[in-house]
């Protein structure tokens, strides 16, 4: 997982900050809907493809040099040329921005073999039945989970959620208090990431 996100507090507005380099993808849940916050990095996407072709890379069968099946990525050192050399891979993160609402429930981040067989809606769809029965986000990771797996993935596995209002307080009031939670992983594995990615979003 390759992503770096941010709530920011400040005079009464919530503004939440996805920053993602490769094929991990971050989608929030509005009201039901579904809002993709980060772009996946494959070498099929033109936007990328035509960065690697400038910068002397080339697809071949959908991977980054023949090798690679993302076009940005913090590792994959014997890919990248040296410093101060443009490099077709690169650690450059999108950064996407929103001022959340009241009718924001919940993101989910989730590595590539979630979004192998399921689109971003069917996935808001499928977590957003889960929490309406018993608004528990960890079950829910592992609800998508295992329909990815229902649905033959052969890619990495890892969800995150983050819910932002209880379903249930969101409808029962008008002007709700915002929790958040987040499941799968451990404080200290999640200060581990955060020290990890701000590493290498520096670098």
């Amino acid at each position: 997982m390759k992503f770096h996100i941010q709530v920011d507090v400040k005079c009464g507005i919530s503004r939440l900050l996805v920053a993602n380099a490769g094929d991990c993808r971050a989608v929030l849940c509005r009201k039901g809907e579904a809002i993709d916050m980060s772009q996946d990095h494959r070498p099929s996407y033109a936007s990328e493809r035509k960065r690697v072709e400038e910068l002397g890379g080339f697809i071949d069968d959908g991977y980054l040099n023949g090798v690679l099946s993302v076009t940005r990525a913090l590792g994959d050192w014997d890919l990248k040329l040296s410093r101060g050399n443009p490099s077709p891979l690169i650690a450059e993160p999108d950064v996407r921005q929103i001022v959340l609402t009241e009718d924001d429930e919940f993101l989910i981040i989730a590595c590539d073999g979630i979004w192998d067989v399921m689109s971003s809606q069917q996935a808001i769809s499928l977590v957003r039945r889960g929490l309406r029965r018993h608004d528990d986000p960890g079950q829910c990771a592992r609800d998508l989970v295992m329909e990815a797996l229902r649905l033959n993935t052969f890619d990495n596995l890892t969800v995150i959620i983050v819910c932002f209002t209880s379903l249930d307080h969101r409808e029962a009031s008008p002007t709700p208090q915002r929790r958040l939670k987040c499941c799968s992983l451990s404080a200290e594995a999640l200060c581990s990431l955060r020290n990890l990615l701000d590493g290498g979003v520096n670098q």
